[in-house]
């Protein structure tokens, strides 16, 4: 590997010069910095991370930790975060813990050990002991879900007005058998959504238990499954609220196997607002999450603290809208099928 004393002795100069040149030393001339910015990249030479983590120096990475990559809501993220970090010489790593707390610490551990500038992460439901103590070690802030446990720097979303908008337009519509596939209440997504869903039914005396049915967010096929249990009850519902990515689309693609017509059998209310929703069977009524603009309020806010010379972190929630994205996928019981033409959104 190219070292400093490679640059030092290309330059003639002494390896403590090039080290202060590299290190933008105002003790260095601008024009001995960019001789030498030159020589190395012309000699093809890269950072000892691992020197300068001996000397106590941050590296330049932020870790971002999210259970599961395929839903869409955390590739938007990392997207997002990656654009608000790079103008200022951040790298964004990725890991993916399945919601699995012992692929969790492991990735916990592994950013820790390289002495990373911060963390964000989606917390699983239960973090190990450990895990909760390393973070202590580390700037960091939660996205989306949120556990007291890891401080009191949150960026997420009103989840449980969420699905109440949803079960709300569907009660305008005259539903009351209001079904409901969500994230288990382990999570505290999870929980808040489900709150929202039993909080809206229970205001016009028509929650049943029977309607509910919770499962790991990661998994599209429960949103299958759940949807077959459903259909299968002697009552079954007029309507259906979704409460993950995942299990939408886990549904939308069982409705179409099962020959289920939407709204006619059954009005549906999705959850987010992937690109195909918003063409399926001419158009999903879905809960509408403001991903991107989440995770830039978080990238910026958190890029500000880790500019700070402390590494204390100050207390801070910050809590989005929904909004609910009305199509044809839902219409007023008894009603005759009329699909939309133009799609329409209502906060």
């Amino acid at each position: 590997m190219v070292t400093i004393k490679d640059i030092a002795a290309q330059l003639g100069v002494s390896a403590s010069t090039v080290g202060r040149a590299l290190a933008d030393d105002p003790r260095i001339s601008g024009a001995m910095k960019q001789r030498v910015q030159e020589v190395a990249v012309e000699l093809g030479y890269v950072a000892n991370r691992a020197a300068r983590m001996m000397r106590g120096v941050s590296s330049k990475l932020v870790g971002l930790i999210v259970p599961d990559i395929r839903n869409t809501f955390y590739s938007t993220i990392a997207h997002s975060l990656s654009k608000c970090l790079e103008p200022e010489g951040y790298q964004l790593m990725l890991s993916e813990t399945d919601d699995d707390r012992l692929v969790e610490l492991r990735h916990v551990r592994e950013l820790v050990s390289v002495n990373v500038a911060g963390m964000i992460l989606v917390p699983s439901a239960k973090p190990l002991p450990e895990m909760v103590r390393l973070l202590k070690s580390v700037r960091h802030v939660q996205l989306l879900r949120e556990l007291h446990s890891l401080g009191g720097q949150r960026f997420g979303m009103d989840d449980r007005r969420a699905i109440e908008l949803g079960v709300e337009h569907l009660i305008e519509l005259g539903h009351r058998r209001i079904a409901y596939i969500g994230p288990t209440e382990d999570l505290s997504t999870g929980a808040a959504r489900l709150e929202g869903y039993r909080h809206a039914l229970k205001a016009v005396n028509a929650w049943s238990a029977e309607l509910e049915v919770c499962g790991a967010p990661t998994q599209g096929a429960f949103g299958a499954e759940a949807l077959r249990r459903l259909v299968a009850l002697k009552h079954p519902p007029s309507a259906l609220v979704l409460g993950g990515v995942q299990h939408t689309q886990g549904v939308l693609d069982e409705c179409i196997a099962l020959g289920l017509q939407v709204p006619e059998h059954l009005s549906v209310v999705g959850f987010g607002d992937e690109p195909g929703f918003r063409w399926w069977n001419g158009g999903l009524t879905t809960i509408n999450v403001p991903v991107s603009e989440m995770a830039t309020s978080c990238g910026l806010w958190f890029l500000h603290q880790l500019q700070q010379p402390t590494n204390d972190m100050p207390r801070y929630r910050s809590v989005s809208a929904p909004t609910l994205v009305l199509r044809s996928s839902t219409r007023a019981l008894d009603a005759p099928v009329k699909r939309r033409t133009r799609n329409s959104a209502n906060a």
